[in-house]
């Protein structure tokens, strides 16, 4: 059994042109320059931001000291869940004062959370004392504990949320 190349069929032409065009443009790829420099760098290219992110020190918050952070005049936007605070002003469309989850804002979401609720009944006033959770049953918690975890990896935690008369 001998191997023999036959090149009078039209079809072994054709595709003995077709694989060294293919294994030319692999080899020898086109070489183009641009013919004009992109104008973003033309005073050279820096990785660093345009500002910096505000620093966030960890600190103790109460209900009545968490409620200015909701977002209004366009500050920050905080929320808690299960005593843990979160800043969420990366999330202002989603925790701003038009946004959907905005009665969280400068407030302990906890309930809400679990519940997948988004009342106003949900909220505790802010001088009453803090939500204790105990009659949430186990999806619930484990809701809650879902939405910690999301929030933990999507936003910084800037504090814990402590009853009124702590501190």
């Amino acid at each position: 059994m001998t191997l023999s190349l036959n090149f009078a069929t039209p079809v072994n032409t054709a595709l003995l042109i077709y694989i060294l065009y293919s294994v030319q443009k692999i080899v020898f790829p086109p070489i183009s320059t641009p013919k004009t420099v992109p104008h973003e760098f033309k005073q050279g290219y820096s990785w660093m931001p345009k500002s910096h992110a505000p620093t966030v020190l960890f600190q103790t918050y109460t209900p009545k000291t968490l409620s200015p952070f909701d977002g209004k005049g366009g500050g920050r936007i905080l929320l808690a869940i299960n005593g843990i605070v979160f800043d969420v002003t990366a999330g202002r469309n989603f925790y701003g004062p038009e946004g959907m989850y905005g009665n969280f804002a400068g407030r302990d979401a906890s309930r809400g959370m679990a519940k997948q609720s988004f009342d106003l009944d949900m909220l505790t006033p802010l001088d009453q004392p803090l939500d204790k959770l105990q009659d949430l049953r186990p999806d619930e918690i484990e809701n809650m504990k879902g939405w910690i975890e999301h929030f933990s990896n999507k936003y910084v935690i800037c504090g814990k949320l402590v009853e009124n008369d702590a501190i």
